[in-house]
């Protein structure tokens, strides 16, 4: 959802060799500076039942014997994100659901996972959905797992949603927006919703009743195309349909619902904060105190929260209020999600591979 604390930060080293497989190594423990590599096991020969990783402990991928041991309690992990664009909160499970967007479709398809975060930004689980490596271990799973580069994500019902997408891989490959979700109870895949008329989403919001509403950010710089710039509607049935297209928009970005169950969007373009009614009709425009806007949270009192992925702030905006900045100079702040167990903020901050926590009074 594009909905003082401590930063978590992973690196990843990608090493490949002909005839000898990848190796994956993840850079965790940012405290202890420790650097540690770990050989995946071998690709089983043939199908396998469909499986999500446990959380810290071991082993780091279910046993047959259905055993784990948990990571002893004074050991605090902190990391394991990657290029992470947006998280959500899960009640239930009470942890910060970040996607990890691995690498570009052009290097390589079907390399993202998920992460669960503890509220003091801690590691709860490393990868749970996408604990398998990309290729045979994913593909051979049943159902298989596909999670490309999520980006805007949300959680509705037990079911969380990503803005994903296929294709990208090269030139004459063209990008194709994908709504992918996945059981929160058990890790399953759901539905995919492929769009094939939008090259790529950047912000989900889903309602109650599965609606879905999809920013397409589209093209800025010297040569905008208003046209590109979307807000697209999928029913519950599948169907999408553009639900508003071009100005007062400029490159819209993060997407939430009010409290009367308007959509509200926020640009790159420009610092409108502009909601729309349900019918698709802009019925007010607020400012946020910066453009170049990404990520948004909405209160119960209609407070909202905007981030600047470009400028590095996070504007409130007040009802009947002007906006005010309460952090400044973050790193690419991208899109927010509100952890309301811990009353605050938490910002991925994109290729930082870090997410920022503020605390709200």
């Amino acid at each position: 959802m594009t909905r003082h604390g401590l930063m978590a930060a992973a690196g990843r080293t990608l090493v490949i060799g002909v005839g000898i497989g990848t190796v994956i190594g993840a850079v965790i423990g940012t405290a202890l500076g420790t650097a540690v590599a770990q050989q995946a096991p071998p690709a089983p020969a043939g199908p396998v039942p469909y499986s999500v990783g446990n959380r810290l402990g071991m082993p780091i991928t279910p046993a047959a014997d259905g055993m784990f041991n948990p990571m002893s309690s004074n050991v605090k992990v902190y990391g394991s994100v990657y290029s992470a664009e947006s998280c959500s909160y899960d009640p239930v499970r009470k942890v910060i659901v970040v996607p990890n967007r691995g690498v570009g479709q052009n290097v390589r398809t079907n390399d993202a996972w998920i992460t669960f975060l503890n509220h003091d930004g801690s590691v709860h689980t490393s990868r749970w959905v996408g604990v398998q490596n990309p290729g045979a271990q994913r593909d051979n799973m049943t159902p298989p797992l596909v999670l490309n580069e999520p980006a805007g994500s949300d959680i509705a019902n037990g079911v969380v949603y990503f803005a994903d997408r296929d294709g990208g891989t090269g030139p004459n490959d063209p990008a194709v927006a994908v709504v992918r979700s996945f059981n929160m109870q058990t890790g399953l895949p759901g539905r995919s919703i492929r769009v094939d008329k939008s090259t790529g989403f950047n912000d989900i919001e889903v309602a109650d009743d599965g609606t879905i509403y999809a920013t397409q950010t589209g093209t800025g710089g010297q040569t905008p195309d208003p046209t590109t710039w979307q807000v697209w509607k999928i029913t519950p049935a599948g169907a999408a349909s553009i639900f508003a297209q071009g100005a007062p928009m400029r490159q819209p970005n993060g997407i939430a619902f009010d409290q009367q169950g308007n959509i509200v969007v926020v640009n790159i373009g420009t610092e409108d904060v502009i909601t729309f009614s349900t019918d698709g009709k802009p019925i007010k425009t607020e400012k946020a105190s910066q453009s170049g806007n990404d990520g948004l949270v909405i209160m119960k009192d209609g407070t909202k929260y905007v981030s600047s992925v470009v400028n590095g702030g996070v504007s409130r905006i007040k009802p009947g209020k002007p906006s005010e900045l309460i952090a400044q100079n973050i790193p690419n702040p991208a899109s927010m999600c509100y952890d309301p167990d811990a009353n605050q903020l938490v910002i991925p901050m994109n290729a930082n591979n870090a997410l920022s926590f503020i605390k709200l009074k």
